[in-house]
């Protein structure tokens, strides 16, 4: 998909109060930024950032951040949360290959990944942000008790997801194949391409995982 350059996008980020401009620099020290001790949650690949704004609105008790690589895409999440202003949501433009150099090891209690780009060539099997590579990056951030959360339309991206579970030792906590009509939709807060596709009448794909450590 090739997104379309937002002339000035670069700009907004810069100057807004909520975009963390050297997020590796808060490394180990997250809680700082926020100001409490409140558990950290990440979304990898936020968009324009409705389903983790519906999250930060909806638990004030949780410290949100946001990640996305393409400025013409987090300049829409910038602009909500100028007006929203919610003080457990911050934003950050970087590449998630990097994500272990912005958060120490057991910083993070859950990651989300949101209909995520499939890679569909085999090739590419690791740029999926579910592949064993980012899988043992996740690890490194996480909790003991930390989870990953993904979501997607793409059915063969999720069954390559529960493989790559498995075979990289995670334990699978619940998964479905259609979402919305499972027991899983209970606080289920669709990002934009969820409530396309779901109006389209796609199944939406779901599994959650951790490490097994619990």
């Amino acid at each position: 998909m090739r997104l379309k350059n937002v002339p000035g996008a670069r700009e907004v980020i810069a100057d807004s109060e909520f975009v963390v401009l050297y997020p590796e620099q808060q490394k180990g020290n997250w809680a700082a930024l926020f100001g409490n001790d409140d558990p950290v949650h990440i979304e990898i690949g936020m968009g324009k950032g409705k389903f983790l704004t519906g999250m930060a609105m909806a638990h004030p008790d949780v410290n949100y951040i946001g990640i996305e690589k393409y400025s013409s895409v987090l300049l829409r999440a910038v602009q909500k949360q100028e007006e929203l202003r919610l003080p457990n949501l911050r934003l950050i433009r970087m590449d998630a290959e990097d994500i272990t150099e912005v958060f120490a090891p057991g910083e993070v209690d859950r990651i989300y990944l949101n209909f995520s780009d499939p890679w569909p060539k085999d090739r590419h099997a690791k740029r999926r942000l579910t592949s064993g590579t980012f899988l043992a990056r996740y690890q490194k951030i996480l909790t003991r008790t930390g989870r990953l959360e993904f979501k997607t339309d793409n059915r063969s991206l999720f069954e390559f997801s529960l493989e790559s579970v498995a075979e990289s030792g995670w334990r699978l906590i619940a998964s479905t194949n259609d979402l919305h009509h499972s027991e899983l939709k209970e606080g289920n807060i669709m990002t934009e391409y969820e409530e396309r596709f779901s109006a389209m009448g796609n199944p939406i794909y779901k599994l959650i995982a951790d490490q097994g450590t619990e």
